[in-house]
């Protein structure tokens, strides 16, 4: 029987901030335009944060059926390590993606039934990401996925529940979250380069190479820094307080950018999380606060 504690390992909880981070960058705008609701602004959360544990699980699941978690270096897998069988962890996130599609179907009922359609799209790429026949993540599209639904979707989505209106800060905001949730994968993706190459895992970066990749981590945070520039530019100076971020980002940098390889590329998961989860708070500080 599988414990709690492998069930939350399972659940990558070194990725949640990059569900939380565009939560708060979302209501931030919210509050900085008109007014938060807070009430949605949970809902937003719930539908987040399920999402990412759906996408997580149904990774596990795709990965460790087709045999591409076998030797795989990093946070352990259910499905690969024997820990879960394939069907309760397939459950699991069928499960959480019910949450998600529950919180959001709210959601919609109380703004626009249009959202419905965003939700489902939203869940088919959670699941097709390395689910079906012909899944995404291994044909080097998971970054543009990552971007488009962790945020676009995610920010401009939590701002427009709660004004009904469609914000340019917002979308500032998504670009400068969807960059550092991109960069997350590009870490993760970068260190499983030999394992992917062997199983037939076209990443993007098996597709880069290992050099292009980590200019590609590095251009990332970049894109996320000129992105504060613009939340700034668009709704008040004291939102360049979000280039703080780059404190919390520099040792994941220096890392990458030392050639660090296999399991020592693991910490950088978690610091650019936390770079992500920083850049939320110190940009929607000021907005809410205004």
């Amino acid at each position: 029987m599988t414990a709690p504690a492998q069930w939350l390992a399972g659940a990558r909880p070194r990725t949640l901030p990059a569900a939380v981070a565009p939560v708060l960058a979302g209501t931030g705008v919210a509050a900085y335009v008109d007014q938060p609701v807070w009430w949605k602004a949970l809902l937003a959360l719930v539908v987040s944060l399920a999402l990412q544990v759906g996408v997580n699980y149904a990774n596990d699941y795709s990965d460790g059926v087709r045999g591409t978690d076998d030797d795989r270096v990093g946070p352990m897998r259910l499905v690969g390590s024997g820990a879960a069988t394939a069907p309760a962890v397939k459950r699991a996130a069928f499960a959480a993606f019910a949450v998600a599609a529950a919180a959001g179907l709210v959601l919609a009922a109380t703004t626009a039934w249009w959202l419905v359609a965003v939700g489902a799209v939203s869940v088919l790429a959670a699941w097709f990401y390395t689910g079906g026949d012909r899944p995404y993540g291994y044909l080097g599209l998971g970054e543009v996925m990552v971007f488009v639904f962790f945020g676009l979707v995610a920010v401009v989505g939590t701002t427009y529940v709660q004004t009904e209106t469609f914000e340019p800060a917002a979308l500032a905001a998504s670009v400068g979250i969807g960059a550092l949730a991109c960069a997350i994968l590009v870490v993760n993706n970068l260190r499983d380069i030999p394992t992917d190459t062997l199983a037939g895992k076209r990443t993007l970066a098996v597709l880069l190479g290992d050099p292009r990749t980590r200019t590609l981590y590095a251009a990332l945070v970049a894109v996320a820094a000129l992105a504060v520039l613009g939340v700034a530019a668009l709704t008040t100076w004291w939102a360049l307080l979000g280039l703080g971020f780059l404190v919390a980002a520099l040792p994941g940098l220096r890392v990458v950018g030392g050639g660090a390889t296999g399991p020592g590329l693991v910490p950088v998961l978690q610091a650019t999380g936390s770079a992500e989860l920083v850049w939320s708070v110190l940009v929607a500080a000021p907005l809410l606060l205004r």
